[in-house]
């Protein structure tokens, strides 16, 4: 925090999930002007959660700069704080069409309110997929556990960026998702070295539903509830390897294994690169 600057309202409000005790919290500050780089990360480190968005107005009242902090580091970009800051800002000045800024680039969000229910949705950058090397596909699974037997070979492990970089990995049972006990330092180190901000673990339900987990150490979280970067980012490798049409609708179940479940939104329009990613959310505390 800049010297003998007041300290900032602390909002907390929770992505994915109209229910407080669902989806994945995060802090949110609507105005961060006053903050350094230390403020910020010392606000996320307090609240502990897997990140926490400062946000920063524009001369035009609906567009922001936003910055996204877990407790140990700054991320380019983060899913459901977007979520959360733009239910947030709808709150206050009404719903529409908001355009973030971001490290990882503009991220528009629409928000939009039927029936008492506020639903927020982003547009990701951008997005690509690249290949895994061999060798850290094994020290992945090494960490995590995992035989390479345990993978569903229908969806080859790649790394897929929509805002941030995520390994994913396909689980071939719901059981393999289930039983999640890995080893913090290893995958941490690796996913310091890939430039991951989580690992995608995925398990195919049906024709367009998935149940995802995603391990975040980078981050100093186990586990992250609810992850809009990583699920937009899902969207774009699921599409890319032609797994899902072109045009789809995909509903994505997470926190389920972690007491807080929440259900991510992921739509692809054949024609535009971008992946969409909607949720509800609501106010905690």
């Amino acid at each position: 925090m800049t010297t003998n600057a007041p300290r900032p309202e602390v909002l907390r409000y929770t992505a994915f999930s109209a229910r407080p005790e669902g989806g994945n919290p995060a802090g949110v500050v609507l105005d961060a002007s006053g903050l350094d780089d230390d403020g910020m990360l010392a606000i996320a480190a307090e609240l502990g959660y897997s990140e926490s968005a400062f946000l920063t107005a524009s001369a035009d009242e609906r567009s922001y700069t936003v910055r996204y902090f877990s407790p140990k580091a700054e991320v380019p970009f983060c899913g459901h704080a977007t979520v959360a800051s733009a239910i947030a800002l709808a709150e206050r000045i009404g719903p529409g069409e908001l355009v973030f800024a971001t490290r990882a680039g503009a991220v528009p969000v629409k928000v939009t309110e039927a029936d008492g229910t506020v639903t927020a949705t982003l547009t990701s950058v951008e997005p690509h997929v690249e290949e895994v090397a061999d060798a850290d596909l094994s020290e992945a699974l090494a960490a995590l556990g995992w035989p390479a037997a345990d993978l569903d070979p229908a969806f080859p492990p790649r790394i897929a960026f929509a805002g941030a970089r995520h390994l994913v990995l396909a689980a071939a049972t719901r059981a393999r998702l289930a039983d999640l006990a890995y080893d913090f330092a290893r995958l941490e180190a690796l996913m310091h070295r890939l430039d991951l901000t989580t690992v995608q673990l995925v398990w195919r339900e049906s024709a367009t539903v998935f149940h995802v987990r995603d391990p975040f150490p980078v981050g100093g979280v186990v586990e992250d509830p609810a992850t809009g970067a990583a699920a937009a980012a899902f969207g774009a490798y699921a599409r890319e390897l032609g797994l899902v049409p072109e045009d789809a609708v995909l509903t994505l179940h997470q926190g389920q294994d972690l007491g807080r479940p929440g259900e991510l939104t992921v739509a692809l329009y054949a024609g535009d690169p971008r992946v969409r990613v909607s949720g509800t959310g609501t106010r905690i505390g």
